[in-house]
């Protein structure tokens, strides 16, 4: 097994249309505002910007997103990340009811040294991290969609 590889996936209930939600997810330089541990977007062109996270542990993650899918007929935009985490990550957005489900899929290896170094003992802590960040990332797009 590789423990710098990572598979994650998170399901996003919310009380929206499904193309307000697409287009709120599709404005990434947007996060900051309502997403806590997205610190900080840097657009580098129309496509390509630098993201900067941290969640609960004490360390940041820079990389480099770059536009590799835009389909609001699918509701799917797709993004390739370099830096201190390497793959992609994915966003479907879909009817569920009277509102949408927002599904995010990440697949990712991890080139950060401290994270590396820590990969086996850690993993268990850098997973909780992710789901912490996840959850708090629904209950700030949630807020946002109410207050537009």
């Amino acid at each position: 097994m590789d423990w710098t590889h990572y598979r994650f996936r998170s399901l996003w209930p919310l009380a929206a249309a499904p193309t307000v939600v697409y287009e709120a997810l599709e404005r990434a330089e947007e996060y900051p505002r309502w997403w806590p541990q997205v610190r900080e977007v840097t657009r580098l062109d129309d496509t390509t910007g630098v993201i900067r996270i941290r969640s609960l542990l004490p360390y940041d993650l820079r990389f480099t997103a770059r536009e590799a899918r835009r389909d609001p007929g699918a509701g799917v935009l797709e993004i390739a990340m370099t830096g201190d985490v390497e793959g992609w990550a994915r966003w479907t957005v879909a009817a569920a009811g009277t509102g949408t489900v927002a599904r995010y899929e990440q697949v990712v290896d991890v080139n950060k040294p401290l994270l590396r170094r820590f990969a086996v003992p850690g993993r268990p802590m850098f997973r909780a991290n992710h789901r912490l960040m996840m959850r708090a990332g629904r209950r700030g797009l949630a807020a946002h969609l109410e207050a537009v």
